[in-house]
């Protein structure tokens, strides 16, 4: 029986969900999914909507409950340090947090105009100012980042919090055909090709069609 419950909403359309179940797998962690659900599509849309009161992303573990991607990444850095989450040098770990914090509280207009929806995809879609200057960003970061680090992955070889944080947005990318420069498209191939993110959506692919496109947690 596993020793942890981590409970989600969607797969489809929870890029935060997406977070939070990327780094339970990355830790290792034994844990089952539990999918906030309801019995028909009103009711699940009502519990999308309602999801921060839910505190989901939400892990049970040995008695303790933690939520917010952020929280469940630092107690599994702590309690299974051989995870992996930060880079060994000080610098890359100051580095890895900072990018992860600005993923965590910032880019609201590419939320609000590019929402998650992993089963979509919209070629050529318009992309206005508001979410061009988020996209830009994250293309700056990513840049940095693989020139200092020399890829495949923000910090090098292995994956980190920081590509765990960054993985959804790779999925908007493909999902509104935002054209990105080479090396950020080959960082969006990277993290699209990750075995956890090919499992996760393939599972996303399951889920009922029915559901409004919503991205509820920023």
């Amino acid at each position: 029986m596993p020793k942890a419950t981590l409970t989600i909403s969607s797969r489809n359309y929870s890029s935060w969900s997406l977070r939070g179940w990327l780094i339970c797998r990355m830790a290792d962690l034994d844990f089952e999914t539990e999918i906030l659900s309801g019995d028909d599509a009103a009711s699940r849309a009502e519990l999308l909507h309602l999801s921060p009161s839910f505190l989901v992303p939400r892990l049970r573990h040995e008695g303790i409950v933690v939520w917010d991607t952020l929280a469940i990444a630092e107690y599994l850095t702590e309690t299974y340090p051989a995870a992996g989450f930060l880079p060994q040098e000080t610098a890359a770990r100051a580095h890895c947090r900072s990018i992860s914090g600005e993923m965590h509280g910032g880019f609201v207009n590419l939320r609000s105009a590019l929402p998650m929806n992993l089963k979509a995809f919209h070629p050529n879609f318009k992309v206005f100012n508001g979410a061009r200057g988020d996209i830009d960003r994250i293309v700056t970061i990513v840049d940095d980042c693989l020139a200092r680090y020399d890829g495949p992955f923000l910090f090098g070889e292995r994956p980190t919090l920081a590509d765990a944080m960054y993985a959804p947005v790779c999925t908007r990318f493909r999902t509104y055909d935002v054209k990105l420069p080479p090396r950020a498209a080959a960082y969006r191939d990277t993290i699209l090709r990750w075995p956890l993110m090919t499992e996760w959506a393939e599972a996303a692919a399951h889920e009922p069609d029915e559901i409004e496109e919503l991205d509820m947690e920023f």
